[in-house]
């Protein structure tokens, strides 16, 4: 089994976890190439690409300029606890035990314009680059063209030394990253939760408690050490139930009738 979750655009660099252990992308030749790029922006190029203010332009201009290589605990940090975002904050990863964190690492994977497939206790320095922007590089318009079969790959590696009887991806990224994945070649069935908050007299999906509830999903699973699909319908963090007569094994859906 494995978890795929969204990265966030808002990040932590000022806190560190130098006790934490820590890893090296596997892509980080392709990122390489992502930011020699990236490198020959301006800042108003920037501010463009990305459709962002021209402060966040200079911003992301200044990260691209200072990115380098070898990644250490000096100039990186471990990706888990480096985004913040609404889904991290559900994730909530500075909880985390050892024994989840080494879970974590084996079940838990970031897709990233920028680094690809990130594990949890890789290193990274600090970014900005959307899956679903265009971008025009090495012959390809865009960054699914760039990563082209590279993230499905690496996630049906990441399934097969896992060895199970049942491989199925947990899909709680956004469709952005999520259309970076080729469902036909993956060799795993994907489950696909919704969540869903009652508002006005009808349940439906609210972005900030969605993305929240995707990341206490994440961390449930972590936490439980969860490993067969079934098991997922016992979700019940911060009120959400599992919605038996609406969902089906690719897509449960969970509901929740306050917001917490």
């Amino acid at each position: 089994m494995l978890i795929v979750v969204s990265p966030a655009k808002s990040l932590d660099f000022e806190s560190t976890f130098e006790k934490v252990p820590y890893t090296t992308p596997r892509f980080l030749a392709d990122s390489r190439k992502l930011v020699k790029e990236l490198k020959s922006y301006s800042p108003e190029d920037i501010s463009e690409l990305m459709g962002i203010s021209n402060a966040l332009g200079k911003l992301n201009q200044e990260r691209f300029a200072n990115w380098k290589t070898p990644f250490t605990l000096k100039n990186a940090k471990q990706a888990m606890f480096a985004f913040t975002g609404d889904v991290y904050l559900g994730l909530q990863p500075e909880t985390f035990s050892k024994a989840d964190i080494n879970f974590a690492q084996k079940h838990l994977r970031i897709l990233s314009g920028l680094y690809g497939v990130l594990r949890p206790l890789d290193l990274m320095q600090p970014y900005r680059l959307e899956m679903g922007r265009k971008f025009d590089i090495n012959g390809k318009t865009s960054l699914y063209e760039f990563w082209g079969e590279s993230i499905t790959k690496s996630l049906n590696t990441d399934l097969e030394e896992q060895n199970t009887k049942v491989p199925f991806i947990l899909n709680l990224a956004s469709n952005e990253y999520f259309n970076s994945v080729k469902p036909n070649s993956l060799k795993a069935e994907v489950i696909s939760p919704v969540f869903q908050d009652y508002k006005n007299g009808q349940y439906k999906i609210i972005s900030f408690y969605a993305k929240k509830a995707r990341g206490e999903m994440a961390a449930y699973v972590i936490k439980n050490k969860l490993t067969v699909p079934s098991e997922l319908t016992t979700f019940d963090s911060n009120g959400y139930k599992y919605c038996t007569e609406l969902s089906t094994v690719n897509k449960p859906i969970f509901r929740r009738k306050e917001q917490l």
